[in-house]
């Protein structure tokens, strides 16, 4: 039975609202119309985790291949540690010493919203990527850092008591023939017990093509057939398509009840992606790329996307994440991040998903074995095992950095003057 579009959002109707206080930042005009500011709505909370009396001294950065890690450190030797977007870090690096450092060392750690948000408006000349790239490692580093203050995971700091979230495996490839895909999923759900999966069709910015001749319509029903109706089926089109090719992709997927059909146009043309939503009975998907929090307004006031999915790392960090949250929360859409290594992204959506009453059912867990990515810099590591992974228990994020790869990393530090 094909997924009902209406349905679907007729069925989140029914999600709670975030909790509410007064949003300092927005400002009223005589008009009475208020105007949200940096992706606030409205009783909006700042964040007041612990209390105020700290100064961040000291900001390190760690950086090793696709991966890079802060760590903050305030004046009574209190430490938090997160991580930079995965993919070129050390240019993030550079970033966060060069123009945002000046904007945390010597602040009180208290008070995030502000710090995330002066970070952002100092650097209104670089807009987006690579600020919020780097601001992601700050803002984890703070999160982290309160929960080690409070002795709390991060997830319950926001109030949540849920402790696992159910997994999708997350294919990264378009190279492999559609029978060793099917093969590699049911391999995969019988030894973790997954009980959804994420495929690649179309290509990358492929304007209308394929990985290969015929290889989305040969893959969809090969995986379909091999993993059984009660598997769930996410599609990935990075991209691939204009409005009249994904409409007509988007009909083969629902013959086959795939349940999220993600970025199907260029993400940069929303209205492209409107008009695919509007055609379609499968749910659309999308926002992973994208980290200006007014597009993220105009992108869920006019239904670009059913389905939301912001990435913690891209998009600055957990407090602007949990903005987009909210924003999808007043419209009845769910959110389903983007976290597509095995880096500490996975990590911080598993606590994002565990906090909002609007968590879609799934985290996205990469199958997928590169060992740069794969969790080789913390520990625990992260597992499914009947189709969930466990939350890590610990304050803050609930993992240690090994110390050996810090050791071979390459190494910036700022910090307070004496």
């Amino acid at each position: 039975m094909n997924i009902k579009r209406r349905e679907f959002m007729t069925g989140l109707a029914a999600l709670t609202t975030v909790a509410a206080t007064p949003e300092p930042n927005t400002s009223v005009a005589a008009s009475g119309r208020s105007y949200k500011y940096l992706g606030r709505v409205n009783g909006y909370v700042e964040h007041r985790i612990i209390e105020p009396g700290r100064t961040v001294e000291k900001i390190e950065t760690f950086t090793r291949g696709p991966v890079g890690v802060v760590r903050i450190t305030t004046n009574d030797g209190k430490e938090g540690t997160g991580q930079i977007s995965t993919f070129e870090p050390d240019i993030s690096a550079t970033i966060l010493h060069r123009h945002l450092a000046s904007q945390v060392v010597g602040k009180d750690p208290a008070n995030i919203d502000s710090i995330v948000d002066r970070c952002i408006e100092a650097n209104y000349k670089f807009p987006w990527s690579f600020v919020c790239r780097a601001l992601a490692g700050i803002d984890t580093a703070l999160w982290d850092l309160y929960g080690k203050i409070k002795g709390k995971p991060v997830y319950e700091l926001l109030g949540s008591k849920k402790t696992s979230i159910l997994a999708y495996g997350s294919s990264m490839r378009r190279d492999i023939s559609p029978e060793d895909e099917a093969e590699r999923l049911v391999r995969l759900r019988d030894s973790h017990g997954f009980r959804a999966f994420k495929i690649r069709i179309g290509q990358v910015n492929g304007h209308d093509g394929d990985a290969s001749p015929g290889r989305t319509e040969r893959l969809i029903p090969t995986v379909r057939k091999a993993v059984g109706n009660e598997v769930k089926l996410l599609v990935d089109a990075n991209s691939a398509y204009t409005p009249p090719k994904a409409i007509e992709v988007g009909r083969l997927l629902e013959k086959y009840n795939v349940c999220h059909f993600e970025e199907p146009c260029p993400y940069w043309e929303l209205e492209w992606t409107a008009e695919v939503a509007e055609a379609l009975q499968v749910p659309v998907a999308g926002g992973e790329q994208d980290n200006d929090l007014a597009q993220w307004r105009r992108m869920i006031r006019m239904n670009a996307v059913d389905i939301v999915q912001p990435d913690l790392c891209y998009i600055g960090g957990l407090t602007r994440a949990l903005r987009v949250a909210q924003m999808a929360c007043q419209a009845n859409k769910p959110v389903v991040p983007h976290s597509a290594n095995l880096s500490m992204v996975t990590l911080f959506a598993l606590h994002l998903l565990a906090a909002i009453p609007n968590a879609g059912p799934y985290v996205e867990f990469s199958i997928e074995g590169n060992d740069s990515l794969n969790q080789m810099f913390y520990r625990p590591r992260l597992e499914v095992k009947d189709g969930s992974v466990k939350i890590p228990q610990r304050p803050g994020w609930g993992v240690e950095i090994d110390s050996e790869w810090l050791k071979s990393a390459n190494y910036q530090k700022s910090e307070r003057p004496a």
